[in-house]
């Protein structure tokens, strides 16, 4: 099958390369040349494991290619542009629908047309009304549902695939396209167009809300004297709950949850339905952001507060294995330091070069490491959980600090074995007796 996706951001690149990889004809076209010359030179612009290798393979075998261009054929275009949100948090279709005018202007036969795009309810319909032409279509809602970090995994081998259509025609369509994804079991699940926009905004606002429920429960354990992770597994043992997205820690960033949960309350507040609960979801996610800061401003509350401290951030993703830093809890974290007149030392990994990009202040010193980051810091503080942060030679850190705070905000570390290397040592709904 021939097919041409438009956007070569996280999903439009992933879901090519994945549909490349099961040996369609895939083309990705993009109005950024640069970035469309860059892939055509192998340059990869996000970093998601697995995917440089599976682009570079599938371009060399010839079915994968890059282009600005719209072909002289369509027949099935996947729509993958981005849709950011607007000022009041409501979703922008502006990218979509010019995707939609330049599908309709170069048709010239029947066309599927998919919109993978996170998009509000109601989309599917707008496209069909908005594509002028005369040749017959069918417009499928196919949502997203990739992890950064898993992506290539999620496209690979997904959970479910959810089909919006109103012709069975183009079911059939779609389920030929995914049959090689779902070889072991069928996992596709057809429905209409409204419905399947709405199950992924809701499914990102179901997890969303039990990270949120975690963290306010974490806030409550530190009063009360229970240790979160000891709640977690409890809960987590109830096979009603399960053991996924319960971990406390600093708050969701990244380019779905937030964004998602603003559009949602937007599209309920403009049918008039009130949406509390999303409301607190997001409420709770701000106030955790500050975790980190408050335990810190209380912390040398009695050796005359940030002003002048040094503080080493290790992590600047809003989760691992990701140089997305959009919404990320560090970025929060970092402006707040710096407006109480601390220094900061910043490393991460892999988002160092994007955190370069977006921070720009005299009070920041950039680092090639977590051990130089900790040097001569008053106290170090944890925000992502990247797997080389899990086995540090502490003594070093100690050793080469000038104070000994450490913040952890991923609950990475046992509190005991950290006091007891002689850290102050902080976390997130562990109270100080328990460990």
């Amino acid at each position: 099958m021939y097919i041409l996706v438009i956007g070569t951001g996280y999903v439009g690149l992933v879901t090519g390369a994945s549909l490349a990889e099961m040996g369609h004809h895939v083309t990705c076209l993009d109005i950024d040349q640069a970035k469309i010359d860059a892939l055509n030179q192998g340059i990869i612009p996000i970093y998601e494991p697995g995917l440089e290798d599976l682009v570079r393979r599938n371009k060399a075998a010839g079915r994968l290619s890059f282009t600005t261009q719209y072909p002289s054929k369509l027949s099935t275009c996947f729509i993958a542009v981005p849709t950011p949100a607007k000022e009041d948090g409501s979703c922008d279709l502006k990218y979509v629908m010019a995707a939609t005018e330049e599908i309709g202007k170069h048709m010239t036969g029947p066309c599927l047309i998919v919109i993978k795009s996170t998009v509000p309810v109601g989309t599917a319909d707008a496209v069909r009304a908005a594509l002028k032409t005369s040749y017959p279509f069918d417009v499928v809602s196919n949502p997203e549902f990739l992890k950064e970090g898993a992506a290539v995994t999620d496209c690979m081998k997904p959970d479910r695939i959810i089909l919006g259509v109103d012709n069975p025609k183009a079911a059939e369509q779609m389920k030929e396209l995914y049959a090689p994804f779902t070889l072991n079991h069928d996992r596709i699940l057809v429905m209409d167009n409204r419905s399947a926009e709405m199950t992924k905004y809701a499914a990102n606002a179901m997890l969303a809300t039990r990270i949120s429920f975690m963290n306010e429960m974490a806030g409550l354990c530190e009063r009360l004297g229970a240790s979160i992770n000891h709640v977690r597994v409890g809960i987590g043992s109830d096979h009603r709950i399960g053991y996924n997205f319960l971990y406390a820690g600093v708050g969701y960033g990244g380019s779905c949850f937030p964004k998602d949960i603003d559009a949602l309350r937007q599209m309920a507040k403009a049918v008039g339905y009130e949406t509390p609960l999303l409301t607190a979801t997001h409420t709770i996610n701000e106030r955790q952001k500050k975790i980190l800061s408050e335990k810190m401003k209380k912390y040398f509350a009695k050796t005359g507060g940030l002003k002048e401290k040094t503080i080493a951030i290790w992590g600047l993703a809003f989760k691992p294995d990701t140089d997305d830093i959009r919404e990320a809890p560090a970025l929060q974290l970092i402006e707040e330091l710096l407006s109480h007149g601390a220094d900061v030392r910043l490393y991460d990994p892999i988002a160092q070069e994007k955190g370069k990009m977006q921070l720009s202040h005299p009070g920041i010193a950039w680092c090639t490491s977590e051990y130089e980051a900790a040097q001569g810091a008053d106290a170090v503080a944890l925000v992502t959980e990247w797997k080389q942060f899990r086995f540090v030679d502490f003594d070093q850190v100690l050793s080469s600090m000038g104070g000994k705070g450490f913040f952890d905000g991923r609950n990475q570390y046992k509190p005991r074995e950290m006091k007891s290397r002689g850290f102050d040592y902080f976390c997130i709904g562990i109270p100080d007796q328990i460990s």
